[in-house]
């Protein structure tokens, strides 16, 4: 755990703590390389100007994740998070200056097994940033789990499904089209990554007609493509060709290797 790549102290981490306010990305790293980096340091390029109203330097934020994973093998997730150690509870207008912190954790292999799903009336504050907000988030996950669930399917007041507290969710519909659910939520790397290999729709979807998709999947950095086996008490199938595709494709991407960025190269 470092802030701006020196290790990190209690006392700089005390703001992260007791004001959490700031926002995030998660990469899953497979030998040395991201996919989807530049979709990650966009995130957090476009979350810094929403959040702090400030520019990040993404070149300092690879530089500091290369320094994070330097001799590891295998798979790991990076979690990069950016806040104000010096924001003001009571000022939090005040010109920011917006800090690093880098942290890593083993994560396990791909594909996972499916997940039943409980749908909860839940919206989550500025659904298209990945902030540090997770209460609401997690109180949804936790009340799904003590129900006999895996996780939350969040639905709006309008009856409309959108995403989970660390996913984005996607179906098949009954007529083999693949559909994202129209509306505000996270513009997720993962999900981003498989709409550029597969022909896709968004459209609203009900919590009703959720339960009648041919297929349900959720998509995240860290666990890649996951299917759904159950929205509340329907079962759903956890085959479909269009899900085995869009496993292959994902883990067939050879990611980005976390380097400096050569001279003139895209940012």
């Amino acid at each position: 755990m470092e802030l701006n790549g020196q290790p990190a102290g209690a006392e700089s981490l005390k703001a992260l703590a007791l004001t959490n306010y700031g926002h995030f990305t998660s990469m899953r790293v497979d030998n040395q390389r991201v996919r989807g980096l530049a979709l990650h340091m966009e995130r957090l390029e476009r979350d810094c100007r929403t959040v702090f109203d400030a520019r990040l330097d993404t070149d300092r934020v690879r530089q500091y994740v290369r320094r994070a994973i330097s001799g590891q093998g295998g798979s790991l997730v990076v979690r990069v998070s950016v806040f104000d150690p010096a924001l003001d509870i009571g000022h939090p207008s005040s010109p920011a200056t917006p800090h690093i912190l880098v942290t890593t954790r083993p994560t396990g292999p791909m594909p996972l097994p499916p997940l039943r799903v409980r749908t909860i009336p839940y919206v989550r504050d500025l659904p298209g940033v990945k902030h540090l907000g997770l209460f609401g988030a997690l109180h949804a996950r936790r009340t799904a789990q003590l129900s006999g669930f895996d996780d939350a399917l969040f639905v709006g007041p309008d009856d409309l499904v959108s995403e989970g507290g660390t996913w984005n969710v996607g179906f098949i519909d009954p007529g083999g089209a693949l559909v994202w659910p129209e509306g505000a939520v996270l513009p997720g790397v993962t999900m981003a990554l498989i709409q550029q290999h597969h022909a896709h729709t968004t459209a609203p979807v009900t919590a009703e007609a959720a339960r009648g998709m041919r297929a349900a999947f959720v998509t995240s950095t860290s666990i890649g493509v996951r299917t759904i086996s159950a929205i509340d008490d329907t079962a759903l199938p956890t085959e479909h060709p269009i899900l085995a595709s869009m496993r292959d494709t994902y883990l067939s991407l050879p990611g980005d290797p976390v380097q400096e960025p050569g001279p003139g190269a895209m940012r």
